[in-house]
């Protein structure tokens, strides 16, 4: 299977992507590494933990649990993990690995970016959502109550290995919620990918091998392609938002604890579209196919009880909102996406209200 390589000003590393892949984690550790330090949930440990340990043979190792859950993705929980990593003997020559979904590679790899001033990282994906977005980008951080990632650090990875076999073990709610990132990429560059999705709902569902891999494969190489050119979000790379915005304010309203990242993004994607239509940019046709391709991997958790108004007043906490203008990824067709910072608030409002009900 193939294995790509992002190229950035802090470092070149590679993404594997290999059925059985993990069990060629000491080919990427470092000779001058330390202690290494596992930092999982204990439930992911308990379904992978013996593979992942046994492919660092004799290598001296601790285990980290993180509790996991969104509402648990804070400061307070990082500095629990340092403390420990203090109490077993990490240094700096100390390495990290996070093994499971996105929010442990974000907490892991936060952790990573600033335990003595920074220590080296490799990601593990354990789930979809992980394997083609959060692991992958350098991308670490925790919430605050007033949003989503508002703390956090670029940090790149020495490697991510993934292996879309350990799909096998998800629930199918967390499957889904995975699917909305390659969704996203589909809408923001790669029109094959998303005619896959919108096709062949059967065949992803159904995770058939070959559909499986072609997923992660074409969003890997696409996020790898897009972080090369942009590392630091300044440019490019932010087209990677599509869906965010909306979703971020929507986690945030509901106290992270209604919507998994992917639900709540798949529900910003279809507010994305309906906003991009009313802006008179997408054509009516690509807006009722990208909310059609999102409903068909339902079903979602109620909106009920959620008040539009508020929902608006939220998008101008989020970390892409700059000298007071929010940042809007929208598309223009299925396959390309445009930047807008001169949105009318009521526009926006009415995407809300509407998406709310479709």
């Amino acid at each position: 299977m193939p294995s790509y390589v992002v190229e950035t000003p802090e470092r070149c590393y590679p993404i594997l992507v290999e059925r059985g892949g993990v069990s060629k984690l000491r080919e990427y550790i470092p000779a001058r590494a330390g202690k290494i330090f596992f930092v999982s949930t204990e439930d992911v440990w308990q379904l992978h933990g013996r593979t992942i340990a046994n492919a660092v043979g004799d290598l001296a190792h601790e285990n980290l649990f993180f509790p996991g859950g969104e509402t648990r993705k804070r400061l307070a929980e990082v500095e629990a993990l340092a403390e420990q990593m203090v109490q077993k003997g990490a240094d700096r020559a100390s390495l990290v690995v996070a093994v499971g979904g996105g929010i442990v590679t974000d907490v892991a790899g936060f952790l990573a970016a600033i335990f003595m001033r920074g220590i080296p990282l490799i990601q593990i994906p354990t789930t979809l959502l992980g394997q083609v977005d959060a692991a992958i980008g350098g991308k670490t951080g925790v919430n605050l109550t007033a949003g989503k990632n508002l703390i956090g650090s670029f940090h790149q990875p020495l490697a991510v290995l993934i292996d879309p076999a350990v799909l096998g073990t998800l629930p199918e709610r967390e499957y889904r919620a995975g699917l909305f990132e390659i969704i996203k990429h589909g809408v923001i560059a790669d029109p094959d990918l998303f005619w896959l999705m919108r096709r062949e709902p059967a065949r992803v569902m159904s995770q058939e091998p070959a559909v499986v891999d072609r997923m992660i494969g074409d969003s890997v190489r696409l996020k790898a392609q897009v972080v090369s050119g942009d590392e630091k979000e300044e440019d490019r790379r932010r087209i990677l938002n599509f869906g965010h915005t909306f979703g971020h304010a929507l986690e945030a309203e509901t106290d992270y604890s209604r919507f998994l990242h992917g639900e709540a993004v798949a529900w910003g994607m279809k507010a994305a579209a309906i906003l991009s239509e009313r802006e008179g940019m997408l054509a009516c046709a690509d807006g009722r196919e990208i909310v059609q391709c999102v409903n068909s991997y339902g079903p979602f958790p109620s909106v009920a009880g959620i008040d539009p108004a508020r929902l608006a007043g939220r998008l101008k906490s989020d970390k892409k909102t700059v000298k007071g203008k929010i940042h809007f990824v929208l598309p223009e067709r299925i396959g390309a996406v445009k930047i807008r910072a001169d949105v009318d608030e009521r526009s926006v409002l009415a995407a809300i209200e509407e998406a709310l009900s479709c």
